[in-house]
């Protein structure tokens, strides 16, 4: 028995180490919203330890990578705006928690990533306490001020002053000064630490890169704040590849027609957000994905990449938009097979629906987009992460609706269900190199609702075709019919005339 014991952990060992040690099979992020994922201990907030029981229900599902929502202290249940960027909330947990979670994600090959935004500082950070009224604080420049008395702090986006919170509450917020040397240095030990929190360099405690925020080289459009590519983004970028180079840093554009390659030049990130292909992927329009995927993937600029996505925390979940199935499948496939990094917004894969809310101006209106993930067909089951429920100022329990087919449970029955098709699409990614890291380009065929593309690795090729349109369709190619061997689907051609079923997917690989 001791020796069973001792080769099945090799034998997990030995997986672990493949998977960390495969450079083929891609990357594919998971983006979680973690006070909605998994409650561990009953407050009905998701939390660390949450997460780390839901490891191995992510790496089933084929993720790599897990992309956290900030982890700081903050009186907003989303922590953009920061009391204490030292500390952990104390609803997700302790900073010994993260830590092990960090430490247990690399020990199966997985990557984490940290959502940061020090842009802003609530009324209960430090800076804000002794610098408001204090001429004589050490922290005077650290913030922007409208008067010279620094009684008045600046505005932030919108040129809000305070933000009302979901439960009625309010929080003032300031805007943090990116201009002063002071704070850029704080931000490389901020930034730093996360990387490698006990110095030994590492990093297996440490994140494998940020995600930034509302990153902009005019912030807000202050006077003050201009030209911060080169004066803050970009030093800081570099002060964290030296400290690790294996680093991937991503930028959130404020902008969201931007492609980021303002970005990548000066900025210093290695990957940008491509929300143009977003909005071409959901519009099953093909010359919007033809143009949009020469922009955002072929412009893309070398050594950098594109985050390719059909949702996240901002924007309404796409099953509320659109309820065809075969319609959610064909936009998974698109996301996850066109190139770039495929984000899956978690409970996208089980089709969670969600809509922006319309409470006043309250951000509260982003709860429906952020709701917990579901486990089971019941909103009282252990581990829901229901935390907003009761609070009637922004929410309606009308909305909390269980034994429906949108849970996991109910879609680990079915093998038709879309997190199933979500499996398998993964599982044929990262079995086929050229799909997890191939080249993108398109293929032409004679058919307007017909959409290919083609995936170049290695010498390695596969042709992805899809029908976007709920009728059957017929298109013509160059002679692919005798080149290829389907992955997924089933080829159906007559001579060069390949035949498609509505919303069909078909995956080949080239021989």
């Amino acid at each position: 028995m001791r020796l069973t014991i001792i080769t099945i952990l090799v034998l997990l060992s030995n997986i672990c180490m493949a998977q960390k040690s495969n450079p083929e099979k891609g990357e594919v992020l998971y983006h979680v919203f973690q006070r909605s994922f998994y409650d561990s201990d009953g407050n009905l907030h998701g939390d660390l330890n949450g997460l780390k029981q839901k490891l191995p229900y992510l790496q089933d599902l084929g993720i790599t990578s897990i992309l956290l929502l900030p982890l700081y202290e903050a009186d907003c249940y989303h922590n953009y705006f920061a009391n204490n960027f030292e500390k952990i909330d104390p609803n997700f947990g302790t900073m010994q928690e993260y830590i092990s979670l960090v430490k247990e994600i690399h020990k199966r090959g997985m990557k984490v990533y940290m959502d940061m935004e020090t842009q802003y500082v609530t009324e209960k950070h430090l800076w804000w306490k002794d610098a408001v009224g204090n001429l004589n604080s050490k922290f005077s420049d650290y913030i922007l001020f409208e008067d010279s008395a620094h009684k008045v702090p600046a505005t932030i986006i919108f040129d809000l002053r305070q933000l009302n919170n979901y439960n009625g509450t309010s929080i003032k917020i300031t805007t943090v000064n990116l201009k002063n040397k002071k704070v850029l240095d704080y931000n490389k030990k901020l930034f730093s630490y996360f990387v490698d929190p006990n110095n030994d360099g590492k990093f297996d405690d440490g994140v494998d890169g940020f995600r930034l925020d509302h990153a902009m080289d005019h912030l807000d459009g202050k006077s003050a704040l201009t030209n911060l590519f080169v004066d803050f983004w970009n030093p800081l970028m570099t002060h964290l590849k030296k400290q690790n180079p294996a680093l991937n840093n991503m930028a959130e554009q404020a902008e969201w027609r931007d492609y980021g390659l303002e970005y990548f030049k000066k900025a210093g990130v290695d990957r940008m957000f491509g929300f143009g292909l977003q909005q071409a992927i959901v519009s099953f329009d093909k010359q919007n994905l033809i143009r949009n995927a020469d922009s955002i993937l072929v412009n893309c600029p070398k050594g950098k990449e594109q985050i390719i996505f059909i949702e996240n925390h901002d924007i309404d979940r796409y099953a509320s938009i659109e309820p065809n199935k075969e319609k959610q499948k064909l936009a998974a496939s698109l996301m996850l097979l066109i190139g770039g990094v495929p984000s899956i917004y978690y409970g996208q894969e089980i089709g969670m629906m969600g809509k922006n809310g319309n409470w006043g101006g309250t951000d509260g209106n982003d709860i429906p987009r952020r709701t917990a993930f579901k486990w089971d067909s019941s909103y009282d089951a252990k581990g829901m992460a229901t935390w907003y429920r009761n609070v009637k100022a922004t929410w309606n329990n009308d909305n909390l609706k269980g034994n429906d087919a949108v849970s996991l449970e109910a879609q680990l029955r079915d093998s038709s269900s879309l997190f199933n098709y979500y499996k398998k699409m993964l599982q044929i990614k990262h079995s086929n190199p050229s799909l997890a890291k191939g080249n993108y380009e398109n293929l032409p065929n004679n058919n307007s609702k017909v959409y290919s593309f083609t995936r170049t690795y290695n010498g390695q090729k596969a042709i992805v075709v899809v029908n976007l349109s709920n009728e059957q369709q017929t298109a013509s190619f160059e002679n692919i019919n005798s080149k290829t061997i389907p992955l997924f689907g089933k080829a159906n051609f007559t001579n060069n005339n390949l035949h498609l079923n509505p919303y069909e997917v078909l995956v080949l690989k080239v021989k």
